[in-house]
């Protein structure tokens, strides 16, 4: 697999990345041996870095990467993340007792004493960016992490942040159907050198080698939640997702490698970290960086799903109450 930067001073890493929120079954039922399956495919493949989080079950995903972690011997670049508390009266914190706490954790479940980046999840907008990238600077100046970055941010929350202690990557929500990064915020990834990391590049299995249906008893109560996914927006996605298939087909690929595809040819600091609770599903991806975005692909792509096209909102109101909104 190609490899790409994760950050100006971060490690080569595979050009996709790995996901690993489906392990905590965030987004329907899966079992340790799936999940070990899917990392073993995934690091075949060349996917060599691995994202997870604390609130990811809670605590399951972790654990099941630092049991496979001991299982296999292999290194790969890890991110993990910390912020969501999911208390009612405090359901973000960005407390450095808070994050040393949570992170120390972290490193107990992979079984590791080190990552190579450590996002806060969300930002408390109560405690100053600043404040921070300084306390995200002394974890780095004692080893405990290789980078630090941000999740669901704005270009003005990363100016502050970095220019306090550079930030290593920013990982927002985009896909062929959220393109809100492309106002502003992945312009200034770029312009900073910071890599951006893309959550969710298959528009929650929208981009799948067949489209995904919120009817089925397994597709999980978060993502029943999303606008999107519900009546009558999800005919109208339905059906540009399967006109997106139907492009695919005649050029050759399945939907979620040139989803993949077209997201990697953003730019060259764009990580996709697509996931998945099967195997199979993330041999889908295989070549997705080999593929050729052409002017006449891209132009087919565009006229199918331009931007904006996507019907429904990509959160409900309680799901969107802690991104930031810059837009």
């Amino acid at each position: 697999m190609k490899q790409r930067k994760l950050g100006a001073s971060g490690p080569d890493v595979g050009a996709l990345g790995l996901g690993c929120m489906s392990f905590g079954g965030l987004t329907g039922p899966t079992n340790e041996t799936d999940s070990f399956a899917v990392l073993d495919r995934a690091w075949d493949m060349g996917m060599t870095h691995f994202d997870t989080a604390n609130i990811y079950g809670p605590y399951t995903s972790e654990q099941v990467m630092g049991r496979w972690l001991a299982a296999r011997g292999h290194k790969p670049s890890i991110a993990t993340k910390a912020s969501i508390t999911r208390a009612a009266h405090h359901p973000i914190s960005n407390d450095p007792a808070y994050l040393q706490a949570e992170l120390e954790g972290s490193f107990k479940r992979l079984g590791v004493d080190h990552v190579d980046l450590f996002y806060i999840h969300r930002r408390e907008p109560a405690i100053p960016v600043e404040d921070v990238a300084g306390f995200m600077g002394r974890l780095i100046d004692a080893g405990k992490i290789g980078g630090w970055g941000m999740s669901e941010v704005s270009p003005t929350t990363l100016r502050r942040g970095h220019a306090e202690t550079p930030v290593t990557a920013v990982q927002n929500e985009y896909s062929l159907w959220t393109r809100l990064p492309e106002l502003g915020l992945l312009q200034e990834c770029n312009r900073l050198g910071v890599a951006f990391v893309a959550f969710s590049p298959l528009a929650r299995g929208v981009f799948g080698r067949s489209v995904i249906d919120p009817a089925h008893s397994d597709f999980g109560a978060f993502r029943l939640e999303m606008p999107r996914f519900q009546a009558p927006n999800w005919a109208q996605n339905k059906s540009r997702a399967q006109a997106f298939q139907t492009l695919a087909a005649e050029y050759g690929h399945n939907a979620p490698a040139l989803a993949l595809a077209w997201l990697l040819a953003q730019g060259d600091h764009v990580i996709p970290i697509p996931g998945s609770r099967t195997a199979t599903h993330v041999s889908d991806w295989d070549g997705a960086d080999q593929i050729e975005l052409t002017p006449d692909l891209a132009a087919k792509i565009d006229a199918i799903l331009p931007v904006g096209w996507a019907w429904g909102d990509r959160y409900s109101e309680a799901q969107s109450k802690v991104p930031e909104r810059y837009c």
